[in-house]
């Protein structure tokens, strides 16, 4: 029986100790909040974050640290920008060279670092891979297939933590681009916030269709500038996140783009929510990664700019539409 903790009981990280521990792996899931803690042991159920889903009665949740990584694997699932935080106060125990799963995407937004070099930056020489893919936290849950990529860079211990982790219901697709990898998941939530801002905005499913697309391309140029393979993001991690979270209201940041085009304030968006809008965050990181590779995103860019510098949502598709037509040869 594998050993797995889980680092995070949000919706994500309570969705994946619930199906793992269904799956028959012996699962302890740490939370920060005593009464999450509390309301799970009490009733089976993690109200505040995943309701309405009844936890298998062997998951055990615990508010030490300790006790949660005390396992064969360890998966992290606290939103990106506490990755760092929770990784240094998970440092001391994990001694041993014990595998470490990142499922958070996202970038650093201090630093401009992706997820495994911010693990990496921890961890020296620890064993990091990153978990990423289309899914949202209650269908999984519920018990609906999806599947997610699986990136690391030993393909050895890459296969055998897809064996630990993976289940019937969702599926591991390993991959040894680490790079590729964590830029569909971040860049999709970018995009995902700008086809909710013109689906809002009443401009209709043309122009989604016309932004999802140029969203491949501008996730394919900057993974090609950083070292990673453009045809990484045909997979789960980048094709079919995107798709999955810039189609349907469940996705934070297609509904914040949502209501970003129904002429709504971000910062009041922000604070009416509980749950991490990451696009948010990763919109300004971009922007400087573009710049630090040299890479056109004119997409993520307007995003940024509607977001953090007051660009009326009308004038920047109007910068997008007066762009120079250029030539389809790029794929991605």
């Amino acid at each position: 029986m594998s050993k797995i903790g889980v680092i995070g009981a949000g919706s994500w990280g309570t969705a994946l100790a619930h199906i793992l521990s269904t799956e028959g792996r012996d699962v302890t899931l740490w939370a920060r909040s005593p009464e999450v803690v509390a309301t799970i042991e009490a009733m089976n159920e993690n109200d505040a974050y995943l309701p309405g889903i009844r936890l298998h009665e062997s998951l055990k949740v615990t508010e030490s640290l300790t006790k949660a990584a005390d396992a064969d694997v360890l998966l992290v699932v606290t939103p990106a920008q506490h990755v760092r935080k929770t990784l240094e106060a998970l440092k001391a125990d994990l001694g041993g060279g014990r595998p470490v799963v990142i499922c958070a995407k996202g970038i650093e937004l201090e630093s401009g670092l992706l997820m495994s070099q911010v693990a990496e930056s921890v961890i020296p020489n620890g064993a990091i891979s990153i978990m990423t893919g289309p899914t949202f936290a209650t269908e999984i849950a519920s018990g609906s297939p999806s599947a997610v990529t699986l990136a690391m860079k030993d393909k050895e211990m890459g296969e055998k933590i897809s064996e630990m982790i993976g289940t019937r219901f969702l599926r591991t697709y390993y991959t040894d681009d680490l790079v590729g990898a964590q830029i569909g998941g971040a860049v999709k939530n970018v995009i995902a916030i700008a086809c909710g801002a013109v689906v809002g905005a009443g401009l209709g499913e043309s122009s989604r269709a016309a932004l999802v697309t140029r969203g491949v391309t501008e996730m394919g140029r900057l993974a090609y500038a950083m070292g990673a393979n453009k045809e990484t993001l045909m997979g789960m991690c980048g094709v079919g996140d995107l798709i999955l979270t810039c189609t349907s209201m469940q996705s934070r940041n297609y509904s914040f783009g949502i209501e970003i085009g129904q002429g709504a304030d971000p910062k009041a968006i922000l604070e009416s929510r509980t749950a991490v809008t990451e696009g948010f965050y990763t919109s300004k990181a971009l922007t400087t990664l573009a710049k630090l590779n040299a890479v056109e995103m004119p997409i993520c860019e307007s995003v940024y700019q509607c977001l953090n510098e007051g660009l009326p949502l009308n004038q920047a598709i109007e910068k997008l539409l007066d762009r120079p037509l250029s030539s389809t040869r790029e794929i991605a």
